[in-house]
C-alpha cells in the first residue's frame, strides 16, 4: 500500500499534501510503498511473575576512555543498541575507532560497517591515530541485510554503524535517509543486537537545530543516547548522555580533539579558565553544574554605549532572553541603567550555560563591566537570581565549593539560604548573598 510520509517529522498521510499537518514544512511529502505483510500464526507469548525474573548483574565492557565510560554508567552493555549523534566533523567516527581498538585488543572481534567513506579512508584515518588492532573487521556496505548476514558469520563483540541515514533495507522502496528506512533499519538492528546478544553503536547524523536527523521513534527504540557537542573550531568536545537506559543521564564526558585523537580531559575545570584567573571589569568565575560534574568556567560580559537607537543584547553560549531578563533585573532592582547600553555576553571556551544557578555571576559580570570595577580575586560566584532580585539557592553548593578549592579560589558568593548546609564544612571563605543589593555592596561597589 502506498503511502506519503514526511521527511522532517514523520507525519504520514494517505494523499499527497503540499504543506504537511505535522510540522507546517512545504514539499516534505514523499511517496513510500510498503511491502506485502507477512501474516504469521499467532501464539500466546509467554508472561512471568515479578518474583521469578532473575537478578542478573550487567556485565559491562571498559571502553579505554574513562569519560565515556563515565557517560554511559560504567562501559558498554554486550546486546545494547547505542546512539550516537553530533555536528559534521565532531569526531564521531575518530571515537568509534579510538572505541574500537580498545575492544579489539581486550574483548575481541570488533566489525566497522562504513556506509560513507571507504576501506582506504578508514585506513588513512586509523593510521594518523596510530590505530592497528588486528581484530577490527572492516565492512563497506549500504544494504543491511547483506551487513547483518557478514556480523552473524564473524560473531564480533560490538558491531559499529557509520552511519544509520546512509544503509538501507532491500525491502523498502525508499532512498537511504528517509524516515521510513532509518526507522526499519533500527528496527532489525535491535531485533539483531537483543537476539544475538552483539551489542551495536549506531551513528547518527543532526539537523541544523542540532537534533538528530530522522523520527523521534529513533530515539525511543535505542537503550542509549549519546551526543557529541562543541565547536569545531575550538579543541574541546562535550559527550552528554540524553538517555540511558543502563545508567544515569545526569554525566557529561569532556574530550580534547588533538593529532592523535580524542584525550579525556580529567579535571574540565582549569581547561575552562585562564590562566591567573580574571583580572579586568566584566569577567567572573562562575561554579556551574554539567549533570552530575561540578565545573568552573569564566564568564565574561561587555557593556558599551549604543549607537544606535535600539541597544542590542548578544551573548553566545548563554540565552539571549535570560541575559534581557537579567539585564532588567539589574536595572529595576539596583538602578544600573542599561536603555543606552549595548550587552555582549560571553562564555569563555565556548561551553553553553544552561544551568539557572549561574545567573548571579551573570549579573555581576554586568554590574562590573556597567561600572568599570574588578572583582575581588580568586572569588566565585553562584545562586540564582529572581524576578525580585533575591537570590535563590542552587543545588549541590558543597561539590561547587570542593571544585573551588581544589583550583586555589580563596571565597566564594552564594546564596544565604545554601550556608545552613555548610557550617564548619566550606574549604574556603563563603560570602554570604539574599539579594542584588548586598552582592553589588560586596564584590562591586
Amino acid at each position: 500500500m502506498a503511502k506519503f510520509v514526511c521527511q522532517n517529522c514523520g507525519y504520514q498521510s494517505l494523499k499527497w499534501l503540499g504543506r504537511c499537518p505535522g510540522c507546517g514544512e512545504w514539499g516534505t511529502l514523499v511517496e513510500e510503498i510498503s511491502p506485502p505483510s507477512r501474516k504469521k500464526p499467532s501464539r500466546a507469548a509467554p508472561v512471568f511473575s515479578l518474583a521469578e525474573v532473575k537478578d542478573e548483574a550487567t556485565a559491562r565492557l571498559k571502553t579505554g576512555l574513562a569519560e565515556l565510560d563515565q557517560v554511559l554508567g560504567g562501559g558498554l552493555v554486550p546486546g545494547s543498541l547505542v546512539l550516537l549523534g553530533g555536528a559534521p566533523g565532531i569526531g564521531k567516527s575518530t571515537l568509534l575507532l579510538q572505541l574500537a581498538q580498545h575492544l579489539a585488543r581486550n574483548y575481541g572481534k570488533v566489525l566497522y560497517l562504513s556506509g560513507e567513506e571507504s576501506l582506504p579512508q578508514i585506513k588513512l584515518r586509523a593510521e594518523r591515530l596510530g590505530i592497528k588492532a588486528a581484530n577490527i573487521l572492516l565492512l563497506a556496505e549500504t544494504d543491511l541485510s547483506s551487513a547483518l548476514e557478514a556480523a552473524r558469520a564473524e560473531r564480533p563483540i560490538f558491531f559499529l554503524v557509520d552511519s544509520i541515514q546512509t544503509i538501507f533495507w532491500p525491502e523498502l522502496s525508499s532512498a537511504p535517509g528517509s524516515v521510513s528506512q532509518v526507522r526499519e533499519c533500527t528496527a532489525k538492528l535491535l531485533e539483531f543486537a537483543k537476539g544475538e546478544g552483539i551489542g551495536v553503536i549506531l551513528v547518527g547524523h543532526v539537523t541544523k537545530e542540532g537534533l538528530l536527523a530522522g523520527p523521534r521513534v529513533l530515539e525511543h527504540l535505542v537503550d542509549t543516547v549519546l551526543y557529541f557537542e562543541g565547536d569545531r573550531g575550538l579543541s574541546f568536545r562535550i559527550l552528554r548522555a540524553v538517555k540511558n537506559r543502563f545508567g544515569s543521564t545526569n554525566e557529561i564526558g569532556v574530550f580534547e580533539m588533538t593529532g592523535a585523537g580524542l584525550v579525556p580531559v580529567s579535571n574540565p575545570s582549569s581547561f575552562f579558565l585562564s590562566e591567573g584567573g580574571p583580572q579586568a571589569p566584566g569577567a567572573v568565575v562562575c561554579a556551574t553544574l554539567e549533570g552530575t560534574r561540578p565545573l568552573l568556567v569564566e564568564v565574561q560580559a561587555l557593556v558599551v554605549r549604543t549607537p544606535f537607537g535600539t541597544p542590542r543584547r548578544t551573548s553566545v553560549g548563554f540565552d539571549p532572553q535570560r541575559l534581557a531578563m537579567l539585564a532588567a533585573i539589574l536595572e529595576k532592582k539596583a538602578g544600573l541603567s542599561f536603555y543606552d547600553q549595548d550587552i555582549y555576553l560571553n562564555v569563555v571556551g565556548g561551553l553553553r550555560l544552561t544551568e539557572p544557578g549561574v545567573d548571579l555571576a551573570v549579573v555581576m559580570a554586568l554590574a562590573s563591566s556597567r561600572l568599570e570595577k574588578v572583582l575581588p580575586p580568586q572569588t566565585v560566584i553562584f545562586g540564582e537570581v529572581g524576578l525580585t532580585g533575591e537570590v535563590r539557592p542552587v543545588t549541590q553548593a558543597e561539590a561547587r565549593l570542593k571544585e573551588a578549592a581544589k583550583l586555589g579560589f580563596e571565597q566564594a558568593c552564594l546564596p544565604g539560604k545554601n550556608l545552613p548546609n555548610f557550617l564548619n564544612k566550606s574549604p574556603i571563605k563563603m560570602i554570604e548573598v539574599s539579594n542584588l543589593e548586598e552582592a553589588l555592596e560586596t564584590l562591586v561597589l
